[in-house]
């Protein structure tokens, strides 16, 4: 890609749709016609608000948890006020509850939903070329069953709370008086709409890639969004029949999981992570997508191993289904069975390392620019790497055995879940708010963000990896005081974290009130979303896109006088028009 004004000898070959009168913003007005509409860019939007407004409410109880362990002896919720607030519960209890509801929702509500269903609904259609998914109305009844099951959350929460833990593990979540059947009514319903988004996205990319779009001219994040959505449609229905099965028990005492009625706890165990180890891919494929874009676009280069990053996102989701054993090294499973499993978490994180070799060798002599959502991109790799490879050492049985049920634990778990998807989900609103909103934000202000969240990020989580390797155990309210200055440290680091997330939100909040006009291609990629205006019109596109190779820089081309990327070509020369043969009548004249 060159900078500069068109050269000599060269012609702009698209000079740009003008921008319509009309956008999916302002095609239609009043609340009404964004509740029921069926357009997937304002059903995106629609989503993008919702998981921000749970991310926001976990974050803050995520906060509540830190502040809480300051000290020793819990700090927070021994305070007056939650004595005078919940006279009837002891701060352990209140913990308990604080730490379920924090994980339930940014598991449940935001991780899984947020990249698939927010952007992936925006994006889905445009980066197809089409006018909207393959169903409609079943993606708006998604959304619907997605606030459904957000309503049931909050109920639990102004209810008798929860405090099983997000994994709502038997025995246990059969006996507890707290709001087990809420919460998990709400999963089930969740559950459906992560159903009906995937089925959504697989008969869409199937059936309506226009002519010239193969499979292997696809953006990479098609490939990471088809193999999200396999693992929704086939994984997804494993939870939903696990936990009708956990609201019978505990209505009916029917033993199935609990020991008390000749069940097993162990079978709950194998059902849940079933799903939920696929479940972390569910989360993690979309961002790996979205990586691949913003490094090969903001690096104005060609992505690297095009088809071993596509074939590595079907691969992951396949292993994926088999290996859900390695949570479960302490449970009493057998020798044999245990070092099976061991060894398919070692398989699982090959396709993995390729998507990153193959990304640090697109940056490699790439013309890179330090835009915001590169920083995220930059800040994911070194986060999510930290996060692979201590997975190792809880996919190995004799460091296993003292890490489980550690903060190790806690601190893996977030490098791959925050640092990989909360920031791969940061960096792809930042890339595409451009697209979706119109408005180009404070370019300064987004790379202070970025800056912040990974300061922040690392030390609220570095000290935790220490915590869990000298011995001390998640999930509780109090500790011995040994522990005292890491947990600070980690507190410290949260309120860090929080303000970077803060700065963010303000960034891009202000861009709609006071942001420059957004050109149809800011950043100067290839795919087929940024050849239509900013933001896009109803029907997505002016006029049916020419399908191109999505990573092919060469013709693209920042235009000076216009302040724009366009695409170019070499002028052609013109020929004159050939005289005209005579006609017999006026032969000889």
């Amino acid at each position: 890609m060159s900078v500069g004004s068109v050269p000599a000898g060269y012609e702009v070959k698209d000079p740009g749709y003008p921008t319509p009168e009309e956008n999916y913003l302002t095609n239609s007005r009043g609340l009404l016609t964004w509740v029921f509409t069926l357009d997937h860019k304002r059903i995106g939007v629609m989503y993008l608000v919702g998981v921000s407004l749970a991310f926001l409410i976990a974050g803050l109880l995520a906060l509540g948890i830190r502040l809480h362990l300051f000290a020793p002896d819990g700090w927070l919720f021994n305070n007056e006020f939650f004595k005078w607030l919940a006279p009837d519960k002891a701060p352990n209890d209140i913990y308990n509850q604080v730490f379920t509801l924090h994980g339930a929702i940014m598991v449940f509500l935001f991780i899984i939903p947020s990249i698939p269903a927010a952007l992936g609904n925006f994006l889905v259609p445009v980066m197809l070329g089409a006018k909207d998914v393959a169903f409609p109305r079943l993606n708006l009844s998604s959304f619907f069953l997605w606030v459904a099951g957000a309503v049931f959350f909050v109920m639990a929460l102004l209810a008798s709370g929860l405090d099983t833990g997000w994994t709502f593990y038997t025995p246990y979540s059969t006996t507890t008086d707290t709001s087990v059947i809420l919460a998990t009514s709400g999963a089930f319903i969740l559950g459906f709409s992560s159903i009906f988004t995937g089925l959504n996205f697989i008969v869409t990319i199937n059936t309506m890639r226009p002519p010239g779009m193969t499979w292997f001219r696809m953006p990479l994040f098609l490939w990471a969004t088809y193999s999200t959505s396999i693992i929704q449609v086939l994984a997804t229905p494993v939870l939903g029949i696990t936990l009708l099965l956990l609201i019978a028990e505990r209505t009916m005492h029917i033993g199935i999981f609990d020991p008390e009625y000749n069940g097993d706890p162990v079978t709950y165990q194998h059902f849940f992570w079933f799903y939920s180890h696929p479940a972390v891919y569910i989360m993690i494929l979309p961002a790996f997508g979205v990586i691949s874009e913003l490094i090969s676009v903001h690096s104005h280069k060609r992505i690297f191993g095009y088809r071993f990053i596509a074939y590595s996102s079907i691969a992951i989701a396949l292993l994926g289904f088999l290996v859900w054993g390695h949570h479960m090294f302490t449970a009493g499973m057998g020798s044999m069975t245990t070092i099976i499993f061991s060894a398919l978490t070692f398989t699982v994180s090959v396709p993995s390392a390729i998507k990153v070799f193959n990304w640090l060798a697109t940056m490699y002599k790439g013309a890179i620019t330090m835009t915001t959502p590169m920083c995220y991109a930059i800040a994911f790799i070194f986060l999510f790497t930290i996060g692979g490879l201590t997975g190792l050492h809880l996919g190995t049985l004799a460091t296993d055995m003292h890490l489980h049920d550690t903060y190790f634990v806690v601190a893996h778990f977030h490098y791959v879940m925050v640092g990989g998807t909360l920031v791969a989900f940061l960096g792809a609103v930042f890339h595409w708010w451009p697209k979706m909103f119109g408005r180009m934000y404070n370019e300064l202000g987004g790379q202070i963000s970025a800056v912040i969240v990974f300061l922040g990020f690392n030390l609220t989580f570095l000290p935790q990896f220490v915590l869990g390797s000298r011995g001390m155990p998640r999930r509780y309210a109090t500790y011995d005081p040994e522990f005292a200055g890491l947990h600070a440290m980690s507190t410290w680091g949260a309120l860090l974290l929080g303000i970077g997330l803060l700065v963010a939100l303000v960034v891009l909040l202000v861009s709609l009130v006071k942001g420059k006009k957004a050109p149809a291609n800011p950043w100067g990629a290839a795919t087929l979303e940024w050849a239509c205006t900013s933001p896009p019109p109803f029907y997505n596109f002016e006029r049916p896109p020419v399908v191109g190779d999505p990573y092919e820089f060469g013709d693209i081309q920042w235009d000076a006088a216009s302040e724009r990327y366009v695409k170019i070509e070499p002028k052609r020369e013109t020929v004159p028009s050939e005289k005209p043969a005579e006609s017999p009548a006026h032969a000889g004249e």
